[in-house]
């Protein structure tokens, strides 16, 4: 016997099904649209190693780019955490990146602005405030590549090519 869940799943999988829902890695999605095609502009600062990195594992290395990506990143530290002696004990690393995918005659095809923060904490020594200053930095730079990749991605259907 069919149980209410199970039914219900059944249709919402053929609801999708028929509303022309195509998975983004699937056959006819967009993701192969994109996948080698994409070349980030070249890095100019640790944040930008990190970031191009993680496009590159995202949509596979530049073999056969026709796109373009430009992006700015800005990133901002503020003081979280204070005592009552002034001292700061957690900061937070907020940013964003500005980003335009341009085909290779440099019309913009896609184009838009995802940001992102995250943390980290000062209460051990000044070598270990600065490592977790630069892990934090890492993790941010992962984070608006992804925003920029799932934006590119949503976008990649309509794009030419």
């Amino acid at each position: 016997m069919w149980s209410p869940d199970r039914r219900a799943a059944i249709l919402g999988l053929l609801a999708l099904a028929g509303c022309g829902l195509t998975p983004v890695y699937g056959p006819g999605g967009g993701g192969g649209r994109l996948f080698g095609r994409v070349r980030p502009r070249d890095p100019d600062t640790p944040l930008d190693f990190v970031f191009n990195r993680r496009i590159a594992d995202r949509l596979g290395p530049e073999d056969a780019a026709i796109y373009d990506l430009d992006y700015q990143i800005a990133a901002g530290v503020v003081p979280q955490a204070i005592t009552p002696d002034e001292v700061t004990t957690r900061y937070s690393l907020n940013g964003t990146a500005d980003f335009s995918l341009k085909a290779g005659d440099g019309t913009v095809l896609v184009q838009g602005r995802v940001s992102s923060f995250t943390s980290y904490s000062t209460t051990g020594t000044t070598i270990s405030t600065l490592a977790a200053e630069g892990d934090a930095r890492q993790r941010l730079a992962l984070m608006l590549a992804d925003q920029v990749v799932t934006r590119l991605l949503a976008a990649a259907p309509g794009l030419p090519g």
